[in-house]
């Protein structure tokens, strides 16, 4: 009896931590944003995979407040890791005080804090944002011609993939001095906002060639303006979106779009976690994990269909 009861006591003290509970809290900028609607998804997925790992999650509906409010109740509770995927990445510092204060591993994912260098104990798994926007206008470049009127449909103004993927954009058309930008407005990655865009930038009368959008939901929305306009998307005018999710690619299918760029958000989710629990059993990580983006076209499209 007393053999059974002590080899009952040293079960329970020296489970390895891989048997243990772990808790990670989980905030995201917006749930009703399909992108990340589906990296939550694949995240609930993968953890469902991990014997004793439960995640906490949070929408922090677009605010940056709340998204910090949630991030001290994890602190409070007293969870085992954070993910986070901001609000807005210029305000992350006091998040990332929190965090680190408390002395809980802190995971940002999908979009990249503003500052340079990320402190001791913070991770970032994501996508080099630039290179989604050159890769995109490339092909669209290539498709114009050389030639024409270009708009550029932003996403949210306060996340720096908004601003990366303009920038690689950009850096393409410096070699193109015969692509004009005639258009650029923020739809803040919503279809309907960007069906309203493209409506105003159609009645106003400019001529335009090409949309490059931050995101396939605003390309998806300017393709559909396009066509209440009477117009081929497409055709009459040639359309790049940016993730590469299922919407998007029913798009390339359509014709609606002639490119979008792959970003993969069950890599990213995926990686989140595995990056936290590495943090958390303090086994040697990568702090910065970079997943390459991927070009989609008509002609590659049905390789993607099931990530």
């Amino acid at each position: 009896m007393k053999k059974r009861l002590f080899a009952l006591l040293f079960t329970t003290v020296f489970t390895p931590l891989a048997l243990a509970d772990i808790r990670i809290g989980v905030s995201i900028a917006q749930v009703d944003d399909v992108f990340l609607a589906q990296m939550r998804e694949y995240m609930a997925a993968h953890a469902k995979e991990l014997p004793g790992v439960s995640l906490q999650f949070e929408d922090a509906q677009g605010d940056v407040v709340r998204q910090l409010n949630q991030v001290q109740n994890f602190t409070g509770q007293g969870v085992d890791a954070i993910i986070v995927n901001p609000v807005d990445t210029a305000a992350t510092q006091k998040i990332t005080a929190d965090a680190t204060k408390a002395a809980i591993p802190l995971v940002y994912v999908n979009r990249r804090p503003d500052q340079a260098k990320l402190p001791t104990g913070i991770g970032y798994v994501g996508s080099d944002e630039i290179k989604a926007g050159e890769m995109q206008m490339q092909y669209l470049a290539d498709k114009m011609g050389g030639k024409g009127n270009l708009a550029i449909m932003l996403g949210l103004l306060s996340n720096n993939a908004t601003h990366n993927r303009t920038r690689g954009v950009k850096e393409v058309l410096k070699k193109y001095p015969d692509i004009h930008v005639v258009e650029e407005q923020t739809a803040e990655w919503q279809r309907s906002k960007a069906m309203d865009l493209m409506n105003n930038w159609i009645v106003s009368g400019k001529k335009i060639d090409a949309v490059a959008a931050n995101a396939d939901e605003m390309a998806i929305g300017a393709a559909m303006a396009i066509a209440q306009a009477g117009m081929t998307p497409g055709k009459d005018i040639l359309i790049g979106g940016s993730d590469g999710g299922r919407a998007g690619l029913e798009a390339i299918k359509k014709d609606e779009l002639i490119v979008t760029v792959y970003q993969d958000n069950k890599g990213q989710a995926v990686g989140s976690i595995d990056l936290a629990l590495k943090m958390i059993k303090k086994e040697p990580y990568i702090a910065e994990v970079t997943i390459p983006y991927q070009l989609i076209t008509k002609a590659n499209f049905e390789k993607f269909l099931n990530p």
